[in-house]
């Protein structure tokens, strides 16, 4: 009767650490390219994220907005000089800081904000933690995200 308990035992157990491994593997990054964008137009441009995960971490990242007809934000220097006056900061400084904070992560990390790139950092917050998901499911599909 004692070997029936202890084989018993031994089966929960091994049952037990297989569903924690699959628990902990769910969140590993599947390899691949994965976008999140805005769902709307904000002044004229759309926000995304868009990140290549290879063996589980985020090897590249761009964030980046475009219009309608999709220039670039970043391309625009009327824009970057105005708000680089307004501000400090432009869309190519402001972009490449957000997106070095998600490159090399395996999951979305904190976000330090950058001061006159806030509301863009916000939406770089959202548009991360989006993405990440999708490298989690291993959904290539592009998601939108609310404003």
């Amino acid at each position: 009767m004692g070997r029936l308990k202890i084989a018993t035992l031994l089966v929960i157990a091994a049952l037990a650490a297989g569903g924690c491994a699959d628990s902990q593997e769910k969140d590993i990054l599947q390899d691949g390219t994965y976008t999140a964008q805005m769902d709307e137009y904000s002044h004229g441009w759309k926000e995304y994220v868009t990140i290549i995960v290879k063996n589980g971490e985020v090897v590249s990242t761009e964030y980046n907005a475009e219009n309608a007809s999709g220039f670039i934000k970043s391309w625009d220097n009327a824009y970057m000089n105005n708000m680089k006056a307004a501000t400090g900061t432009y869309p190519n400084e402001y972009t490449r800081y957000y997106a070095a904070q998600l490159t090399g992560q395996k999951e979305t990390p904190d976000i330090d904000l950058l001061s006159g790139a806030t509301n863009s950092g916000g939406n770089f917050q959202k548009l991360s933690k989006a993405v990440v998901e999708q490298a989690i499911k291993g959904d290539s599909s592009i998601v939108a995200v609310r404003q």
